[in-house]
């Protein structure tokens, strides 16, 4: 028996006890994958896109937001690439009459270019806030983010920082943080996180974020189907219960 089987199963038995019956991905958005085939560091194929496809619809999510990376210096995918890739990924979700919808966004890196690109305003948001799904380098923050957020904001954008659990620099350093928060950057975790798919720092911080009701977005951040065992994990654990009690904006972002 598979560990998502045996998942299931515990699932079935708890709601044959009294539970809800739900599938598991109740906040039913995943808005941040990375499943158009080649344009990343995500799936190789469409076969691979598929199997996660399938996967998340098996969870529950009804609509896949995919957010393909985009940075001058490693991904300098375009607007219109991303857009072809939607057509690619909703072929495939159409000939396998799979029961969920396929949208594009980006994960744009705050690096040096990105204030040009803003000033073009040819950017790949999602929802009715104008979301905007940004991340930052591994090494240290921009210097100018609050700028940039200021910047973002006056185009009509909300800015929603990628995983912020991960960045290392934030892990003794909550004040930035809530900085963040305070200036109308909103939060999207990774649910990986908390199985220890990022090793434990991320997870201790994840766990933090969780306690301070500083969750806005979950998602999958899925990047191949490797990754799929690790996030299953996830529902069995008490982090899963606790993030029931997160006000979550997923929901919100259902047509």
């Amino acid at each position: 028996m598979s560990l998502w089987q045996t998942i299931r199963q515990a699932m079935t038995t708890r709601s044959s006890q009294g539970a809800s019956t739900e599938e598991p991905c109740f906040w039913r958005v995943d808005m941040h994958s990375h499943l158009i085939p080649g344009i990343d560091d995500g799936v190789k194929s469409p076969e691979e896109a598929l199997t996660c496809l399938k996967q998340l619809a098996d969870w529950g999510i009804q609509t896949v937001i995919t957010t393909p990376h985009v940075s001058r210096d490693w991904y300098p995918n375009s607007s219109a690439d991303i857009r072809a890739g939607q057509a690619v990924l909703q072929a495939l979700v159409d000939e396998h009459n799979l029961p969920i919808q396929v949208a594009v966004a980006a994960e744009y890196m705050l690096d040096e270019f990105f204030g040009d690109m803003l000033e073009v305003d040819d950017l790949l948001t999602f929802g009715t806030a104008r979301y905007l799904l940004v991340e930052l380098g591994w090494a240290a923050p921009p210097r100018q983010l609050e700028d940039l957020i200021f910047r973002m904001q006056t185009r009509g954008y909300t800015p929603v920082l990628a995983h912020p659990e991960r960045y290392t620099y934030y892990n003794d350093d909550l004040s930035s943080l809530a900085r963040l928060r305070q200036i109308g950057c909103l939060f999207q975790l990774n649910w990986g996180s908390f199985t220890g798919r990022y090793r434990e720092r991320a997870q201790a911080q994840a766990r933090l974020l969780l306690k301070n009701e500083w969750v806005d977005f979950i998602s999958s951040d899925l990047h191949r189907p490797a990754d799929l065992k690790s996030l299953g994990m996830f529902f069995s654990m008490h982090e899963y219960e606790q993030l029931r009690k997160q006000s979550l904006l997923n929901l919100s972002l259902l047509d």
